[in-house]
Formats: C-alpha cells, structure tokens, sequence
C-alpha cells in the first residue's frame, strides 16, 4: 500500500463499522453449518450458502482491491467460480470447505480496510455503500437458502412468522391525498435503480395500515380462493394450475400464527387475494409514498417484503452502477417491484426508495403485501 495513513474521517469511521457491523451479521448466519447445507443447492434457482460467502468476497476484492485500489488481486484461481455470470448455479456445488471461505472472506476484508484508512471515501462514497448493500443483500439470500433447508426437512417454523400485528383500534387502512412526491434517492446509499429521484403524481386512495395477516388471508383459503379462477389472473390460473398451490409457502396452522404476516407469496397470490377483497396492489409509487409520509403505514420495514403492481423498470435518467448489468439486466418486463424489507433484510438495504425485484411466481423470498382502493 503506496498512499499515506490520514486521520479517520467521520464517513471513513462510520463505513469502517458499517463493513464489520454487516459481516457480522453474515457470519452468524453460517455458524457451524455442515458441509451438505454449505455445498447444496435447497432450489434450482438459488446458489448454495458457500457460493454466496464465496461471492461476497470475490466481489469486495474485485471492486476495492482492484478496480478503486489497483492492486492486485488473491485468489484469483477462484474467480470462475464466484463470478456472477460465469457458471451455472447447478454448477456452484464444488466449495472450498467454511473453514477456508472465511479465510478468503477475512483476508480480503483486511485488505479493504486497510484500503478505507488509507484513501478515504470520499471519491468512492457511492461504491462503499454499494459494497455493503450488496452483502447485506446476499445475506438475506442466504436466511432464504436456510429457510428452503428447513422446509425440506418439513420445518416451518420461520422465524418470520414470529413477526406479531399489535391489535389496534385504528382503522385498517390510511387515505392518502392526490398530489405530487418525490419517488426514489439520491443520496450515496441508493443503488442505481433508485435514482435519480423525481416527482411523481398520484390521485388519492386508501392502503392498508399493515400487510395482510394470516388470519386475513386463512378467509382466502377456507372460500376456496385457491380453486376459484375468478380471482386470478390468466397468467395467475395457470401458474396455480402448474404449480397446485394451496397456501403460502412459509404457512402454519398454528393459531398462534394467525396475527403475523403472511409469508412466502408470489405476486400471483397476492394479487388474487386482492381481488378476492375487492381492493388491488399498490403501485410502487402509492406504496412509497404512504410510507414516505409516515401517515400511520406501521410496519413498513422489517417484517415481509411487500409486492406491488409495478414492473421493475428504469427511472428517466437512470445511470448502471457499478457496472452495466446490475440493475440493468433486469429491466426486462419480467420482474414486479417488490418495497420494505423482511425481517432477514439487514438494516443497510431497509429505506423507502429501495427496489427489490422477483419474477411473480417467485415465492420463496420472505414476501407478503398491502392491499389498497381508490374509495
């Protein structure tokens, strides 16, 4: 390392426990987890957990060592296997043991702070909080991987449904007046796809104060709401046909249950039960604009991811960060806008601008919604 040591900065301080708050998190996830879980894949369109430790690491040597640092680079006999876009996920099975992962994760790692004290981030701020962002994100991949594990061993018993709805005698849903807000972020956290920020209109209308609870939805299972084609879209009938679902993915019988969140939906789910309520999904726009106003929408982060009507698409103006297929790939007419966060969805990704995105049939994220109508 050629540059001078400088005095921390409040940024560099604040990014430097950032880094080491998150990988914390991440760690816990995989404490003593055995070969099998580490190495096999629980769903043929998710990578196994040692991939995702694997690329975290390859990604922060990438874009710190090399690309903001310039030097050279560990490990590089690896970089076919943790690259995004090189092999197949069926093909991501044959991982270094955990021990070794996190050789490779805490060698990389002192690097990068040591990258952090020595050049600032002021030049970089946006990719530094990209970095985090981007294992925050592959974390939450992981507690789904963990999650689909334990539903193979017929284990619902996801911590997410221990997510309790406080009784309340307000009411159910929230107005929302017609007018004018700004949707998306600009600030250094926001990853690409939400900027850049811009005024959006919307007419009035009423969403629910919280996501729809399993005992909401139970009344959606007991009228038949799985068998009924009324309350499904086409392209929903023939999914539920397909797939013969008959409840949520994360669904228990428990009544003890029956205040939390209903959990693992795809948007087909989500949109029938609507229908089936008379009410609709809230556009990405409505969603993020009842939050943004703090109007009494509880819940808002932490709990389930919530689907809404939208089709993730570009903003005007939009610029790919880091690189071209990040977000961009994605804008392909195929993937809904999905807004919060879950209770896995570490702190660093849980804003109101921030966008995930899903295929509709995807239900094995920690996913539920909110219904609204115009009144």
């Amino acid at each position: 390392m050629h540059s001078t040591l400088v005095h921390p900065t409040l940024a560099q301080e604040a990014l430097s426990a950032a880094l080491q708050s998150c990988r914390r998190q991440t760690l816990a996830l995989v404490k003593d987890l055995n070969a099998d879980t580490l190495s096999t894949q629980a769903h043929p369109d998710f990578s196994p957990i040692g991939w995702h430790l694997g690329h975290i690491a390859y990604t922060e040597s990438l874009w710190i060592v090399e690309h903001l640092a310039g030097l050279p680079r560990s490990f590089l006999e690896w970089d076919k296997l943790f690259a995004a876009d090189v092999l197949p996920k069926a093909e991501r099975q044959n991982l270094p043991v955990l021990e070794i992962l996190l050789a490779y994760l805490e060698t990389v790692r002192e690097q990068t702070l040591l990258i952090l004290s020595c050049k600032g981030c002021n030049e970089a701020e946006q990719l530094w909080h990209w970095l985090i962002q981007h294992e925050s994100q592959h974390a939450e991949t992981i507690s789904m991987v963990l999650a689909m594990h334990r539903l193979q061993q017929k284990d619902v018993s996801l911590s997410a449904q221990a997510i309790v709805s406080k009784s309340s005698s307000t009411p159910e849903m929230v107005f929302v007046e017609s007018g004018d807000f700004f949707q998306g972020c600009d600030a250094p956290e926001a990853i690409d796809n939400e900027r850049p920020a811009h005024a959006v209109s919307t007419l009035s209308y009423w969403i629910d104060r919280t996501p729809v609870t399993c005992a909401k939805y139970q009344q959606f299972i007991e009228a038949g709401g799985y068998h009924t084609e009324k309350w499904w879209s086409p392209a929903g009938w023939q999914w539920q046909q397909q797939k013969q679902a008959i409840k949520p993915l994360y669904w228990s019988q428990n009544e003890s249950f029956n205040n939390t969140f209903v959990c693992g939906v795809s948007w087909y789910e989500a949109e029938a039960y609507a229908r089936f309520v008379g009410k609709r999904l809230p556009t990405e726009s409505e969603w993020e604009k009842a939050v943004s106003a703090n109007l009494g929408c509880e819940y808002a982060f932490g709990n389930v991811w919530e689907w809404t009507n939208s089709w993730f698409e570009r903003y005007s103006g939009f610029q790919p960060f880091p690189y071209r297929g990040y977000s961009q790939v994605y804008f392909d007419g195929a993937h809904r806008v999905l807004k919060g966060g879950s209770w896995a969805t570490p702190k660093w990704v849980c804003r109101p601008s921030f966008r995930n995105w899903y295929h509709p049939h995807r239900r094995e994220m920690f996913a539920g919604f909110r219904c609204v109508h115009n009144g």
